[in-house]
């Protein structure tokens, strides 16, 4: 394992999500905390960086969803980059096959999260979002 602080940038997955949502921050905390070998950097929509990695989609749908981007460039988004998240995470390759075999029913598990995260966030406490926020810019440094 490569501490993410001498890891190069480019043996990093890229993490783009949506800053002003309290509820993706603490999702993302809770995938961060699980990223023991530290392989995930987490960059904000908005970020010029994350604007050249999605300069190819139209800004509604890079706003619609979180995206995942491999080291080689490849990105996922919404549904779709839940099966390559979940195998970069210890013991994450069984979930990440169930996954990607319905991934018609993930995609749409993915929207109907993220269209009610408002009402997902709710319970979520401030101080939860705090940690995570300390943990986002832990790893985002």
């Amino acid at each position: 394992m490569i501490p993410i602080a001498m890891a190069p940038r480019s043996y990093l997955w890229t993490v783009i999500y949506d800053s002003d949502c309290g509820f993706c921050r603490w999702s993302l905390g809770w995938v961060l905390r699980l990223d023991r070998d530290r392989r995930l950097r987490p960059i904000p929509l908005g970020n010029p960086e994350a604007g050249e990695l999605l300069a190819d989609l139209p800004a509604d749908a890079r706003a619609a969803s979180w995206h995942l981007v491999s080291p080689d460039g490849q990105r996922f988004s919404a549904g779709e980059g839940l099966p390559p998240l979940l195998r970069l995470l210890p013991g994450g390759h069984a979930p990440a096959s169930i996954a990607a075999a319905v991934q018609p029913l993930t995609n749409r598990a993915y929207r109907l999260v993220a269209d009610h995260r408002t009402v997902f966030g709710k319970p979520v406490t401030a101080n939860a979002k705090r940690r995570a926020d300390e943990l986002i810019a832990e790893r985002s440094a």
